[in-house]
């Protein structure tokens, strides 16, 4: 199919799908660890790269190359490197692309194990990374050394929803000859596509919104062919390598990912909007209240708020701030107590001592993540069961 010629909710369902002699509907699963020759020739052009064609399993599958092509149409990328896990895609854009002594520049507000692999992995290997505001563009251009390779970002942020301002960060790069790597895990391409606000590379967590019933791990990389091929070629070499069975649950949960992300952010602003009514709440940190520091911006980049709510909860007499969020957390029946988002069913959590809780505290304060903050990832529930079960924030 000729994917510019339809809308993005189309993509969805029939971007990527190619069937075989047989015909089939739906996308075939491909469960094979190699593939056969007709002759010692083919072969031979295979792995040379002469002629395309499927190798084996470990960076060339059927399956996994649909999800590839769905995934890149939908971001408007030339190509896609799917991967294991969201962490994967992170580990072979960086290995792909960075030496070391290289300089990468990311915000103090990504997500808790990027900060480990960059801070205490990487860094054993000689990778320098500096860490910034995300929501200041000077700090980014403050940081710019002969040896930076990358700016790293997330937005929205995890878990403060903060927003960057994409288009200003890939000026700032581009000038400096930097690439921007964007994680848009928390909007996906049904709410926001950096390449075509600037940006020059996409990280995808799969197991994440794409998925949408939490099920798989997954991950990808999208960018031009020319940023992909290395990315691509420590892939093939070193085997983060996406299995074909996750590819097909991906390329499902593709089909739905528009009317499921129109879900959750209805949802979710519906929930946030009750939450800042609470007498229990403190603040609530959510793009699309009026009251978010970036709301303005997030709606220039995105179509809306995401699925993603946090919250600061009240301490009473005697408690502390991490007591007064687990009480609310432990107190909830219906919200599944777990660190996993963009799921049907929705999560809470206490990114403190979960999601970050590998963080010094003294970097949790820097990226404003206080003890009495709780993370809601908005499922597909009635909104109203949700605000039930939260219904200790009224007392």
């Amino acid at each position: 199919m000729t994917n510019k010629q339809y809308h993005a909710e189309t993509l969805s369902v029939r971007a990527g799908s190619e069937a075989t002699e047989f015909g089939e509907n739906s996308e075939a699963l491909f469960l094979n660890s190699s593939f056969r020759f007709k002759s010692a020739a083919q072969a031979a052009a295979r792995f040379g790269g002469q002629e395309p064609g499927n190798i084996y399993s470990r960076f060339t599958n059927p399956t996994v190359t649909m999800f590839q092509n769905k995934l890149a149409a939908l971001e408007g990328a030339e190509q896609c490197v799917a991967t294991s896990s969201g962490m994967s895609a992170i580990l072979a854009c960086v290995m792909g692309l960075c030496s070391a002594g290289d300089h990468i520049v990311a915000s103090r507000s990504i997500f808790g194990t990027s900060v480990q692999l960059f801070s205490n992995i990487m860094a054993r290997w000689g990778l320098l990374v500096t860490y910034v505001s995300l929501t200041n563009p000077a700090e980014w251009q403050a940081a710019v050394t002969p040896k930076t390779k990358l700016f790293f970002a997330e937005t929205p942020s995890n878990p403060l929803t903060e927003v960057c301002d994409i288009a200003a960060l890939a000026n700032i790069a581009h000038n400096a000859g930097v690439y921007l790597v964007v994680d848009n895990c928390f909007c996906t391409p049904a709410i926001q596509r950096p390449l075509d606000l600037g940006a020059d590379i996409i990280i995808h967590s799969a197991t994440k919104y794409i998925d949408g019933q939490g099920r798989c791990l997954g991950g990808a990389v999208l960018g031009s062919k020319a940023l992909m091929e290395p990315v691509y070629g420590f892939l093939r070499t070193a085997g983060v390598t996406m299995s074909a069975f996750n590819a097909w649950v991906f390329l499902k949960g593709l089909e739905t990912l528009h009317v499921r992300m129109e879900a959750h952010a209805r949802k979710a602003l519906a929930l946030a909007t009750w939450l800042e009514k609470q007498p229990q709440v403190a603040r609530v940190f959510y793009p699309g209240l009026v009251s978010h520091p970036q709301h303005v911006l997030a709606l220039k980049q995105q179509t809306s708020g995401g699925g993603i709510v946090s919250f600061e909860v009240k301490s009473k007499a005697g408690q502390t701030q991490q007591q007064a969020a687990w009480a609310l957390i432990d107190a909830t029946q219906l919200i599944s107590i777990t660190a996993n988002l963009g799921d049907a069913k929705s999560t809470i959590t206490h990114p403190a001592t979960t999601t970050h809780s590998r963080v010094s505290a003294e970097a949790r304060a820097a990226a404003g993540i206080q003890d009495n903050l709780v993370r809601i990832a908005v499922g597909l529930e009635h909104v109203d069961d949700l605000k039930a079960d939260l219904s200790l924030l009224a007392k």
